[in-house]
C-alpha cells in the first residue's frame, strides 16, 4: 500500500515523507492499523476493534492519522488535535519551542512546506498520546 504511494511521491519530498511514515509507525500505539484511506497513508481504528466505524462513511474504519504529499507541502492529518483542545494547545506550544518557523495548520492538518523543519521527535510524541480506546471514547463523546 504505502510502497505504491511512495512511488508517486515527488523526489524532493520522498526522504522526509518516508521518515515521517517511519516515525508514525514507530510511535503510534498498538491497535491502530495502517491502511490507505482517502488516497493517503492512514492509521485507523479497524472495524474489528470498532465495528461502528466512521459515522460519515458507514463500514469505514475510524480515521485517526493520515499522511499525504501535496504539491507544496507534506500534510499530516491528526484527528486528535482537531477533537481535543488540550492536545492542540500542547502541540502548538511545543511546536513553537522546537521549530524556528511558524506553525502552518488547519483544523486537523499540519502542513510542512520545508522538509528540513519537520519536528520528527515532536510528531512521534504527538502520535503516541492517544490510544485506540481513548480515541474511540473521545470520538463517541464528540460525535454525540
Amino acid at each position: 500500500m504505502k510502497n505504491v504511494y511512495m512511488e508517486q511521491v515527488e523526489e524532493k519530498w520522498r526522504d522526509a515523507f518516508s521518515e515521517l511514515v517511519a516515525v508514525v509507525e514507530t510511535n503510534v500505539p498498538d491497535g491502530f492499523e495502517q491502511t490507505m484511506q482517502y488516497g493517503m497513508v492512514s492509521y485507523v481504528v479497524p472495524l474489528t476493534s470498532y465495528p461502528e466505524g466512521y459515522h460519515v462513511t458507514p463500514n469505514t474504519p475510524l480515521p485517526f492519522i493520515s499522511l499525504a504529499v501535496q504539491k507544496r507541502h507534506i500534510a499530516l492529518y491528526h484527528m486528535g488535535i482537531y477533537a481535543d483542545p488540550a492536545l492542540l494547545s500542547w502541540f502548538q506550544e511545543e511546536y513553537a519551542k522546537r521549530v524556528p518557523t511558524k506553525l502552518n495548520m488547519g483544523k486537523s492538518c499540519i502542513r510542512f512546506t520545508n522538509a528540513k523543519n519537520i519536528p520528527f521527535d515532536l510528531i512521534g510524541e504527538l502520535v503516541s498520546k492517544i490510544t485506540p480506546t481513548q480515541w474511540i471514547s473521545h470520538y463517541e463523546g464528540v460525535k454525540k
